[in-house]
């Protein structure tokens, strides 16, 4: 199992990044992705998420300007981040859950200058 997130970076505020994530080795047309993001010293939260529906949800936070997207055939999810601050600073996870069963990829650091 791979989930391989890419797209980090450093970003002054208010600036827009767009990461991804491709998975392998998981059942990605059933399974439930998200983004979650650990900041430094804090618990990691769940940022977004997107069925295999592609119904989605978002963390109140973010509502408005994040947007969480997949591609089955190409067995991408992708989160694209606009307007950031710089308490959104994080290491970003990209995370599958299917048949009970929950998967992590190593994550991406975003960086947001002042």
């Amino acid at each position: 199992v791979q989930l391989q997130a890419s797209g980090g970076g450093l970003v002054q505020a208010g600036g827009f990044l767009r990461l991804s994530c491709k998975a392998s080795g998981i059942n990605f047309g059933i399974s439930a992705m998200n983004w979650h993001r650990q900041a430094p010293g804090k618990e990691r939260e769940l940022v977004a998420s997107i069925s295999q529906d592609r119904n989605t949800s978002y963390a109140d936070s973010v509502k408005g300007r994040f947007a969480i997207s997949r591609d089955n055939v190409k067995r991408m999810v992708y989160l694209q981040m606009n307007s950031l601050k710089p308490e959104e600073t994080a290491v970003y996870y990209c995370n599958s859950q299917y048949w009970g069963r929950n998967y992590w990829g190593k994550g991406t650091l975003v960086t947001v200058s002042s």
